[in-house]
């Protein structure tokens, strides 16, 4: 497996300061498919210290166990699809899903019970981890066109839904963000948000602003919800004004030999947690035939 890293250097550490560990946000594609492809040598080789895992898409008995590791996972209700989990070293001091903490912001209830959100206190931290599968939605009305699509035009639905979602959980994330600041933690979202932020989280960035996952108004909304005062894009922080990391290439095609792909896979921490970032890793599998999903892990060292 080759990896692709970017390193800051020895900024102050600010007041989080209790030790270094590692982070993962993996868009498994279907736990069990991934661990026949070879997910558990990776979490053993890897060993990151918490992981979020999205798109679990199997029922809670076939979850199974992580050597290593407490899983807190919600599957949610829609079978096959969605569900996310964190894998941590320690048992939580504290775990909340939407299916035993129904979301506040209005607007979300209608997703409360699809597995797409899980948030935990860690036991030998303060931080507070959060792990999102974002919905992947689709284009408004106006920009579907009939034979140019992979699915059948639906007059917007899937895209009206996303921003649905993406305006009531902007006001959620802005709560619980609130609350681990309250309690004395910091806080982090992890996860498959299904949007790109800039031209450089895009190959083929041009051709992708009338898709979804690139449109303006997504990209808008990642703008608003990130910021120095607020939660910082860390990859991008370590990354720099430059292209990547790519974390998703679809299955199709070439598009994975020739890294043509996007960053959809994200790590948001408050500023004093960001500050502490010291390299990036996308664990990008050497060929095809040897991928564990179409996106690739996502780990940030924190120091």
């Amino acid at each position: 497996m080759t990896s692709s890293e970017a390193t800051a250097g020895d900024s102050s550490a600010g007041s989080f300061s209790t030790g270094s560990f590692s982070v993962a946000s993996f868009n498994v594609n279907g736990i069990r498919a991934a661990r026949r492809r070879g997910f558990d040598d990776w979490l053993a080789r890897r060993a990151p210290d918490v992981v979020g895992l999205q798109e679990l898409r199997c029922d809670a008995d076939d979850v199974g166990d992580f050597d290593g590791y407490v899983a807190s996972v919600d599957i949610g209700s829609i079978r096959g699809r969605n569900g996310v989990a964190i894998l941590t070293r320690r048992q939580p001091a504290a775990v909340r899903t939407w299916a035993t903490h129904r979301p506040a912001a209005r607007g979300l209830s209608a997703f409360a019970g699809e597995g797409r959100y899980i948030e935990v206190d860690l036991a030998d931290h303060p931080l507070t981890v959060a792990n999102l599968y974002l919905p992947k939605g689709g284009l408004p009305a106006e920009l579907q066109r009939p034979g140019s699509m992979r699915e059948q035009p639906d007059g917007g639905a899937k895209y009206a839904r996303k921003q649905r979602f993406l305006t009531g959980f902007a006001r959620e994330l802005q709560r619980n963000r609130v609350a681990a600041r309250r309690a004395g933690r910091e806080f982090i979202l992890l996860g498959d948000l299904n949007i790109a932020h800039l031209e450089h989280d895009v190959t083929n960035w041009r051709a992708a602003r009338k898709m979804d996952g690139f449109l303006p108004e997504e990209r808008e909304w990642f703008g608003e919800i990130t910021g120095p005062r607020r939660l910082v894009d860390v990859v991008r922080q370590l990354q720099g004004d430059r292209p990547g990391p790519l974390t998703w290439w679809s299955w199709a095609g070439q598009s994975f030999d020739k890294d043509v792909g996007w960053r959809v896979d994200h790590q948001l921490a408050t500023p004093a947690l960001a500050r502490r970032a010291r390299r990036v890793t996308v664990d990008k599998e050497p060929s095809a035939q040897l991928r564990l999903s179409d996106h690739a892990a996502l780990i940030v060292d924190y120091g």
